[in-house]
């Protein structure tokens, strides 16, 4: 802080104090200062360097422009009295502050506007930050401890992610490499509460009523019989335990079989629903929940469902 005197000669300034005034309670450019003020920018930026110099205001950069506050806290001090009684004394201190919000309306909209212009094609288009996979991460860390059977749980990535805030994930899979690579992810990034288990999704490797959740991430239509993985999920849940089902939706894509050793080309969401009823879940439900773009459009089922308590 610069020295009392020169301070205060820097306030004294009706001007400035009208300046210091709309900065106590907003950001706000050069640009809205001269609609709000009807000064001249070069007048505003000598105003604000001398404000800057004895560390009244302060700025940040933000894209092409700078947005200017108070650098004194709220309550602190003399000078902060100082420039909160000024606006008794200043004749367009009222109209400052009307103008001010107005030009902060005008921001709102031009945010408003953006998004009307984007309306119906927004999650078509890049959106910076929006990713399934943090929408997945947050949702995930909403999720109570549980111990939950990823099956078919391949190298383990969803494993990871459920490992968060699973008190335990058991991770299955019918391929040792599979385990192994899903071994070693979990000790490269210290998670130890994964157990790795060697197994088929129609004769798991897991006790009865021995997890509270389980999952089956794009892995039932490679089994061969659907119905027997089914039946084992509702072995090893504990009574009124959950299901959720993450697959294809039947497609025609006969290529799959050879491409990715899938036994079953999707399954309708009827189907589904009768499977996992048959298998004794209650509260079922499943629908579509994705599509992708590039051909052959294979779209994402998602079921769930409960075992009776």
């Amino acid at each position: 802080m610069a020295s009392i005197v020169k301070t205060l000669r820097v306030v004294a300034d009706p001007s400035r104090l009208r300046i210091l005034l709309l900065l106590k309670g907003e950001e706000l450019s050069v640009a809205e200062l001269q609609e709000i003020l009807g000064m001249g920018q070069s007048t505003i930026s000598t105003h604000l360097s001398q404000l800057k110099q004895v560390g009244l205001v302060e700025d940040r950069r933000t894209g092409k422009h700078s947005l200017y506050r108070l650098a004194i806290p709220a309550g602190d001090g003399p000078l902060d009295e100082i420039i909160t009684r000024s606006a008794k004394e200043i004749a367009e201190a009222n109209s400052d502050q009307v103008a001010m919000r107005r030009v902060l309306r005008k921001r709102q909209d031009k945010t408003r506007a953006f998004f009307d212009s984007v309306a119906g094609r927004l999650g078509k288009d890049y959106v910076p930050g929006k990713s399934w996979k943090s929408l997945a991460e947050a949702l995930l860390r909403l999720m109570p401890p549980l111990i939950v059977a990823d099956l078919g749980a391949g190298e383990g990535a969803f494993a990871l992610l459920l490992a968060q805030r699973a008190k335990k994930v058991i991770a299955v899979d019918s391929s040792a490499g599979m385990i192994e690579v899903g071994r070693e992810q979990a000790l490269r990034h210290g998670v130890k509460n994964i157990d790795y288990r060697l197994g088929d999704m129609e004769e798991l490797p897991i006790g009865d009523a021995e997890v509270d959740l389980v999952f089956f991430s794009q892995s039932l239509h490679h089994a061969l019989h659907p119905d027997r993985a089914l039946a084992e999920a509702v072995r090893i849940l504990v009574p009124s335990g959950r299901i959720a089902i993450l697959d294809l939706a039947k497609h025609r894509f006969e290529e799959a079989r050879e491409l990715y050793a899938d036994e079953w080309l999707g399954f309708s969401e009827a189907e589904l629903e009768m499977m996992l009823e048959r298998a004794g879940f209650s509260n079922v439900s499943a629908s579509i929940v994705d599509k992708e773009p590039e051909t052959p459009q294979f779209q994402t089922l998602l079921a769930v469902g409960n075992k009776p308590g």
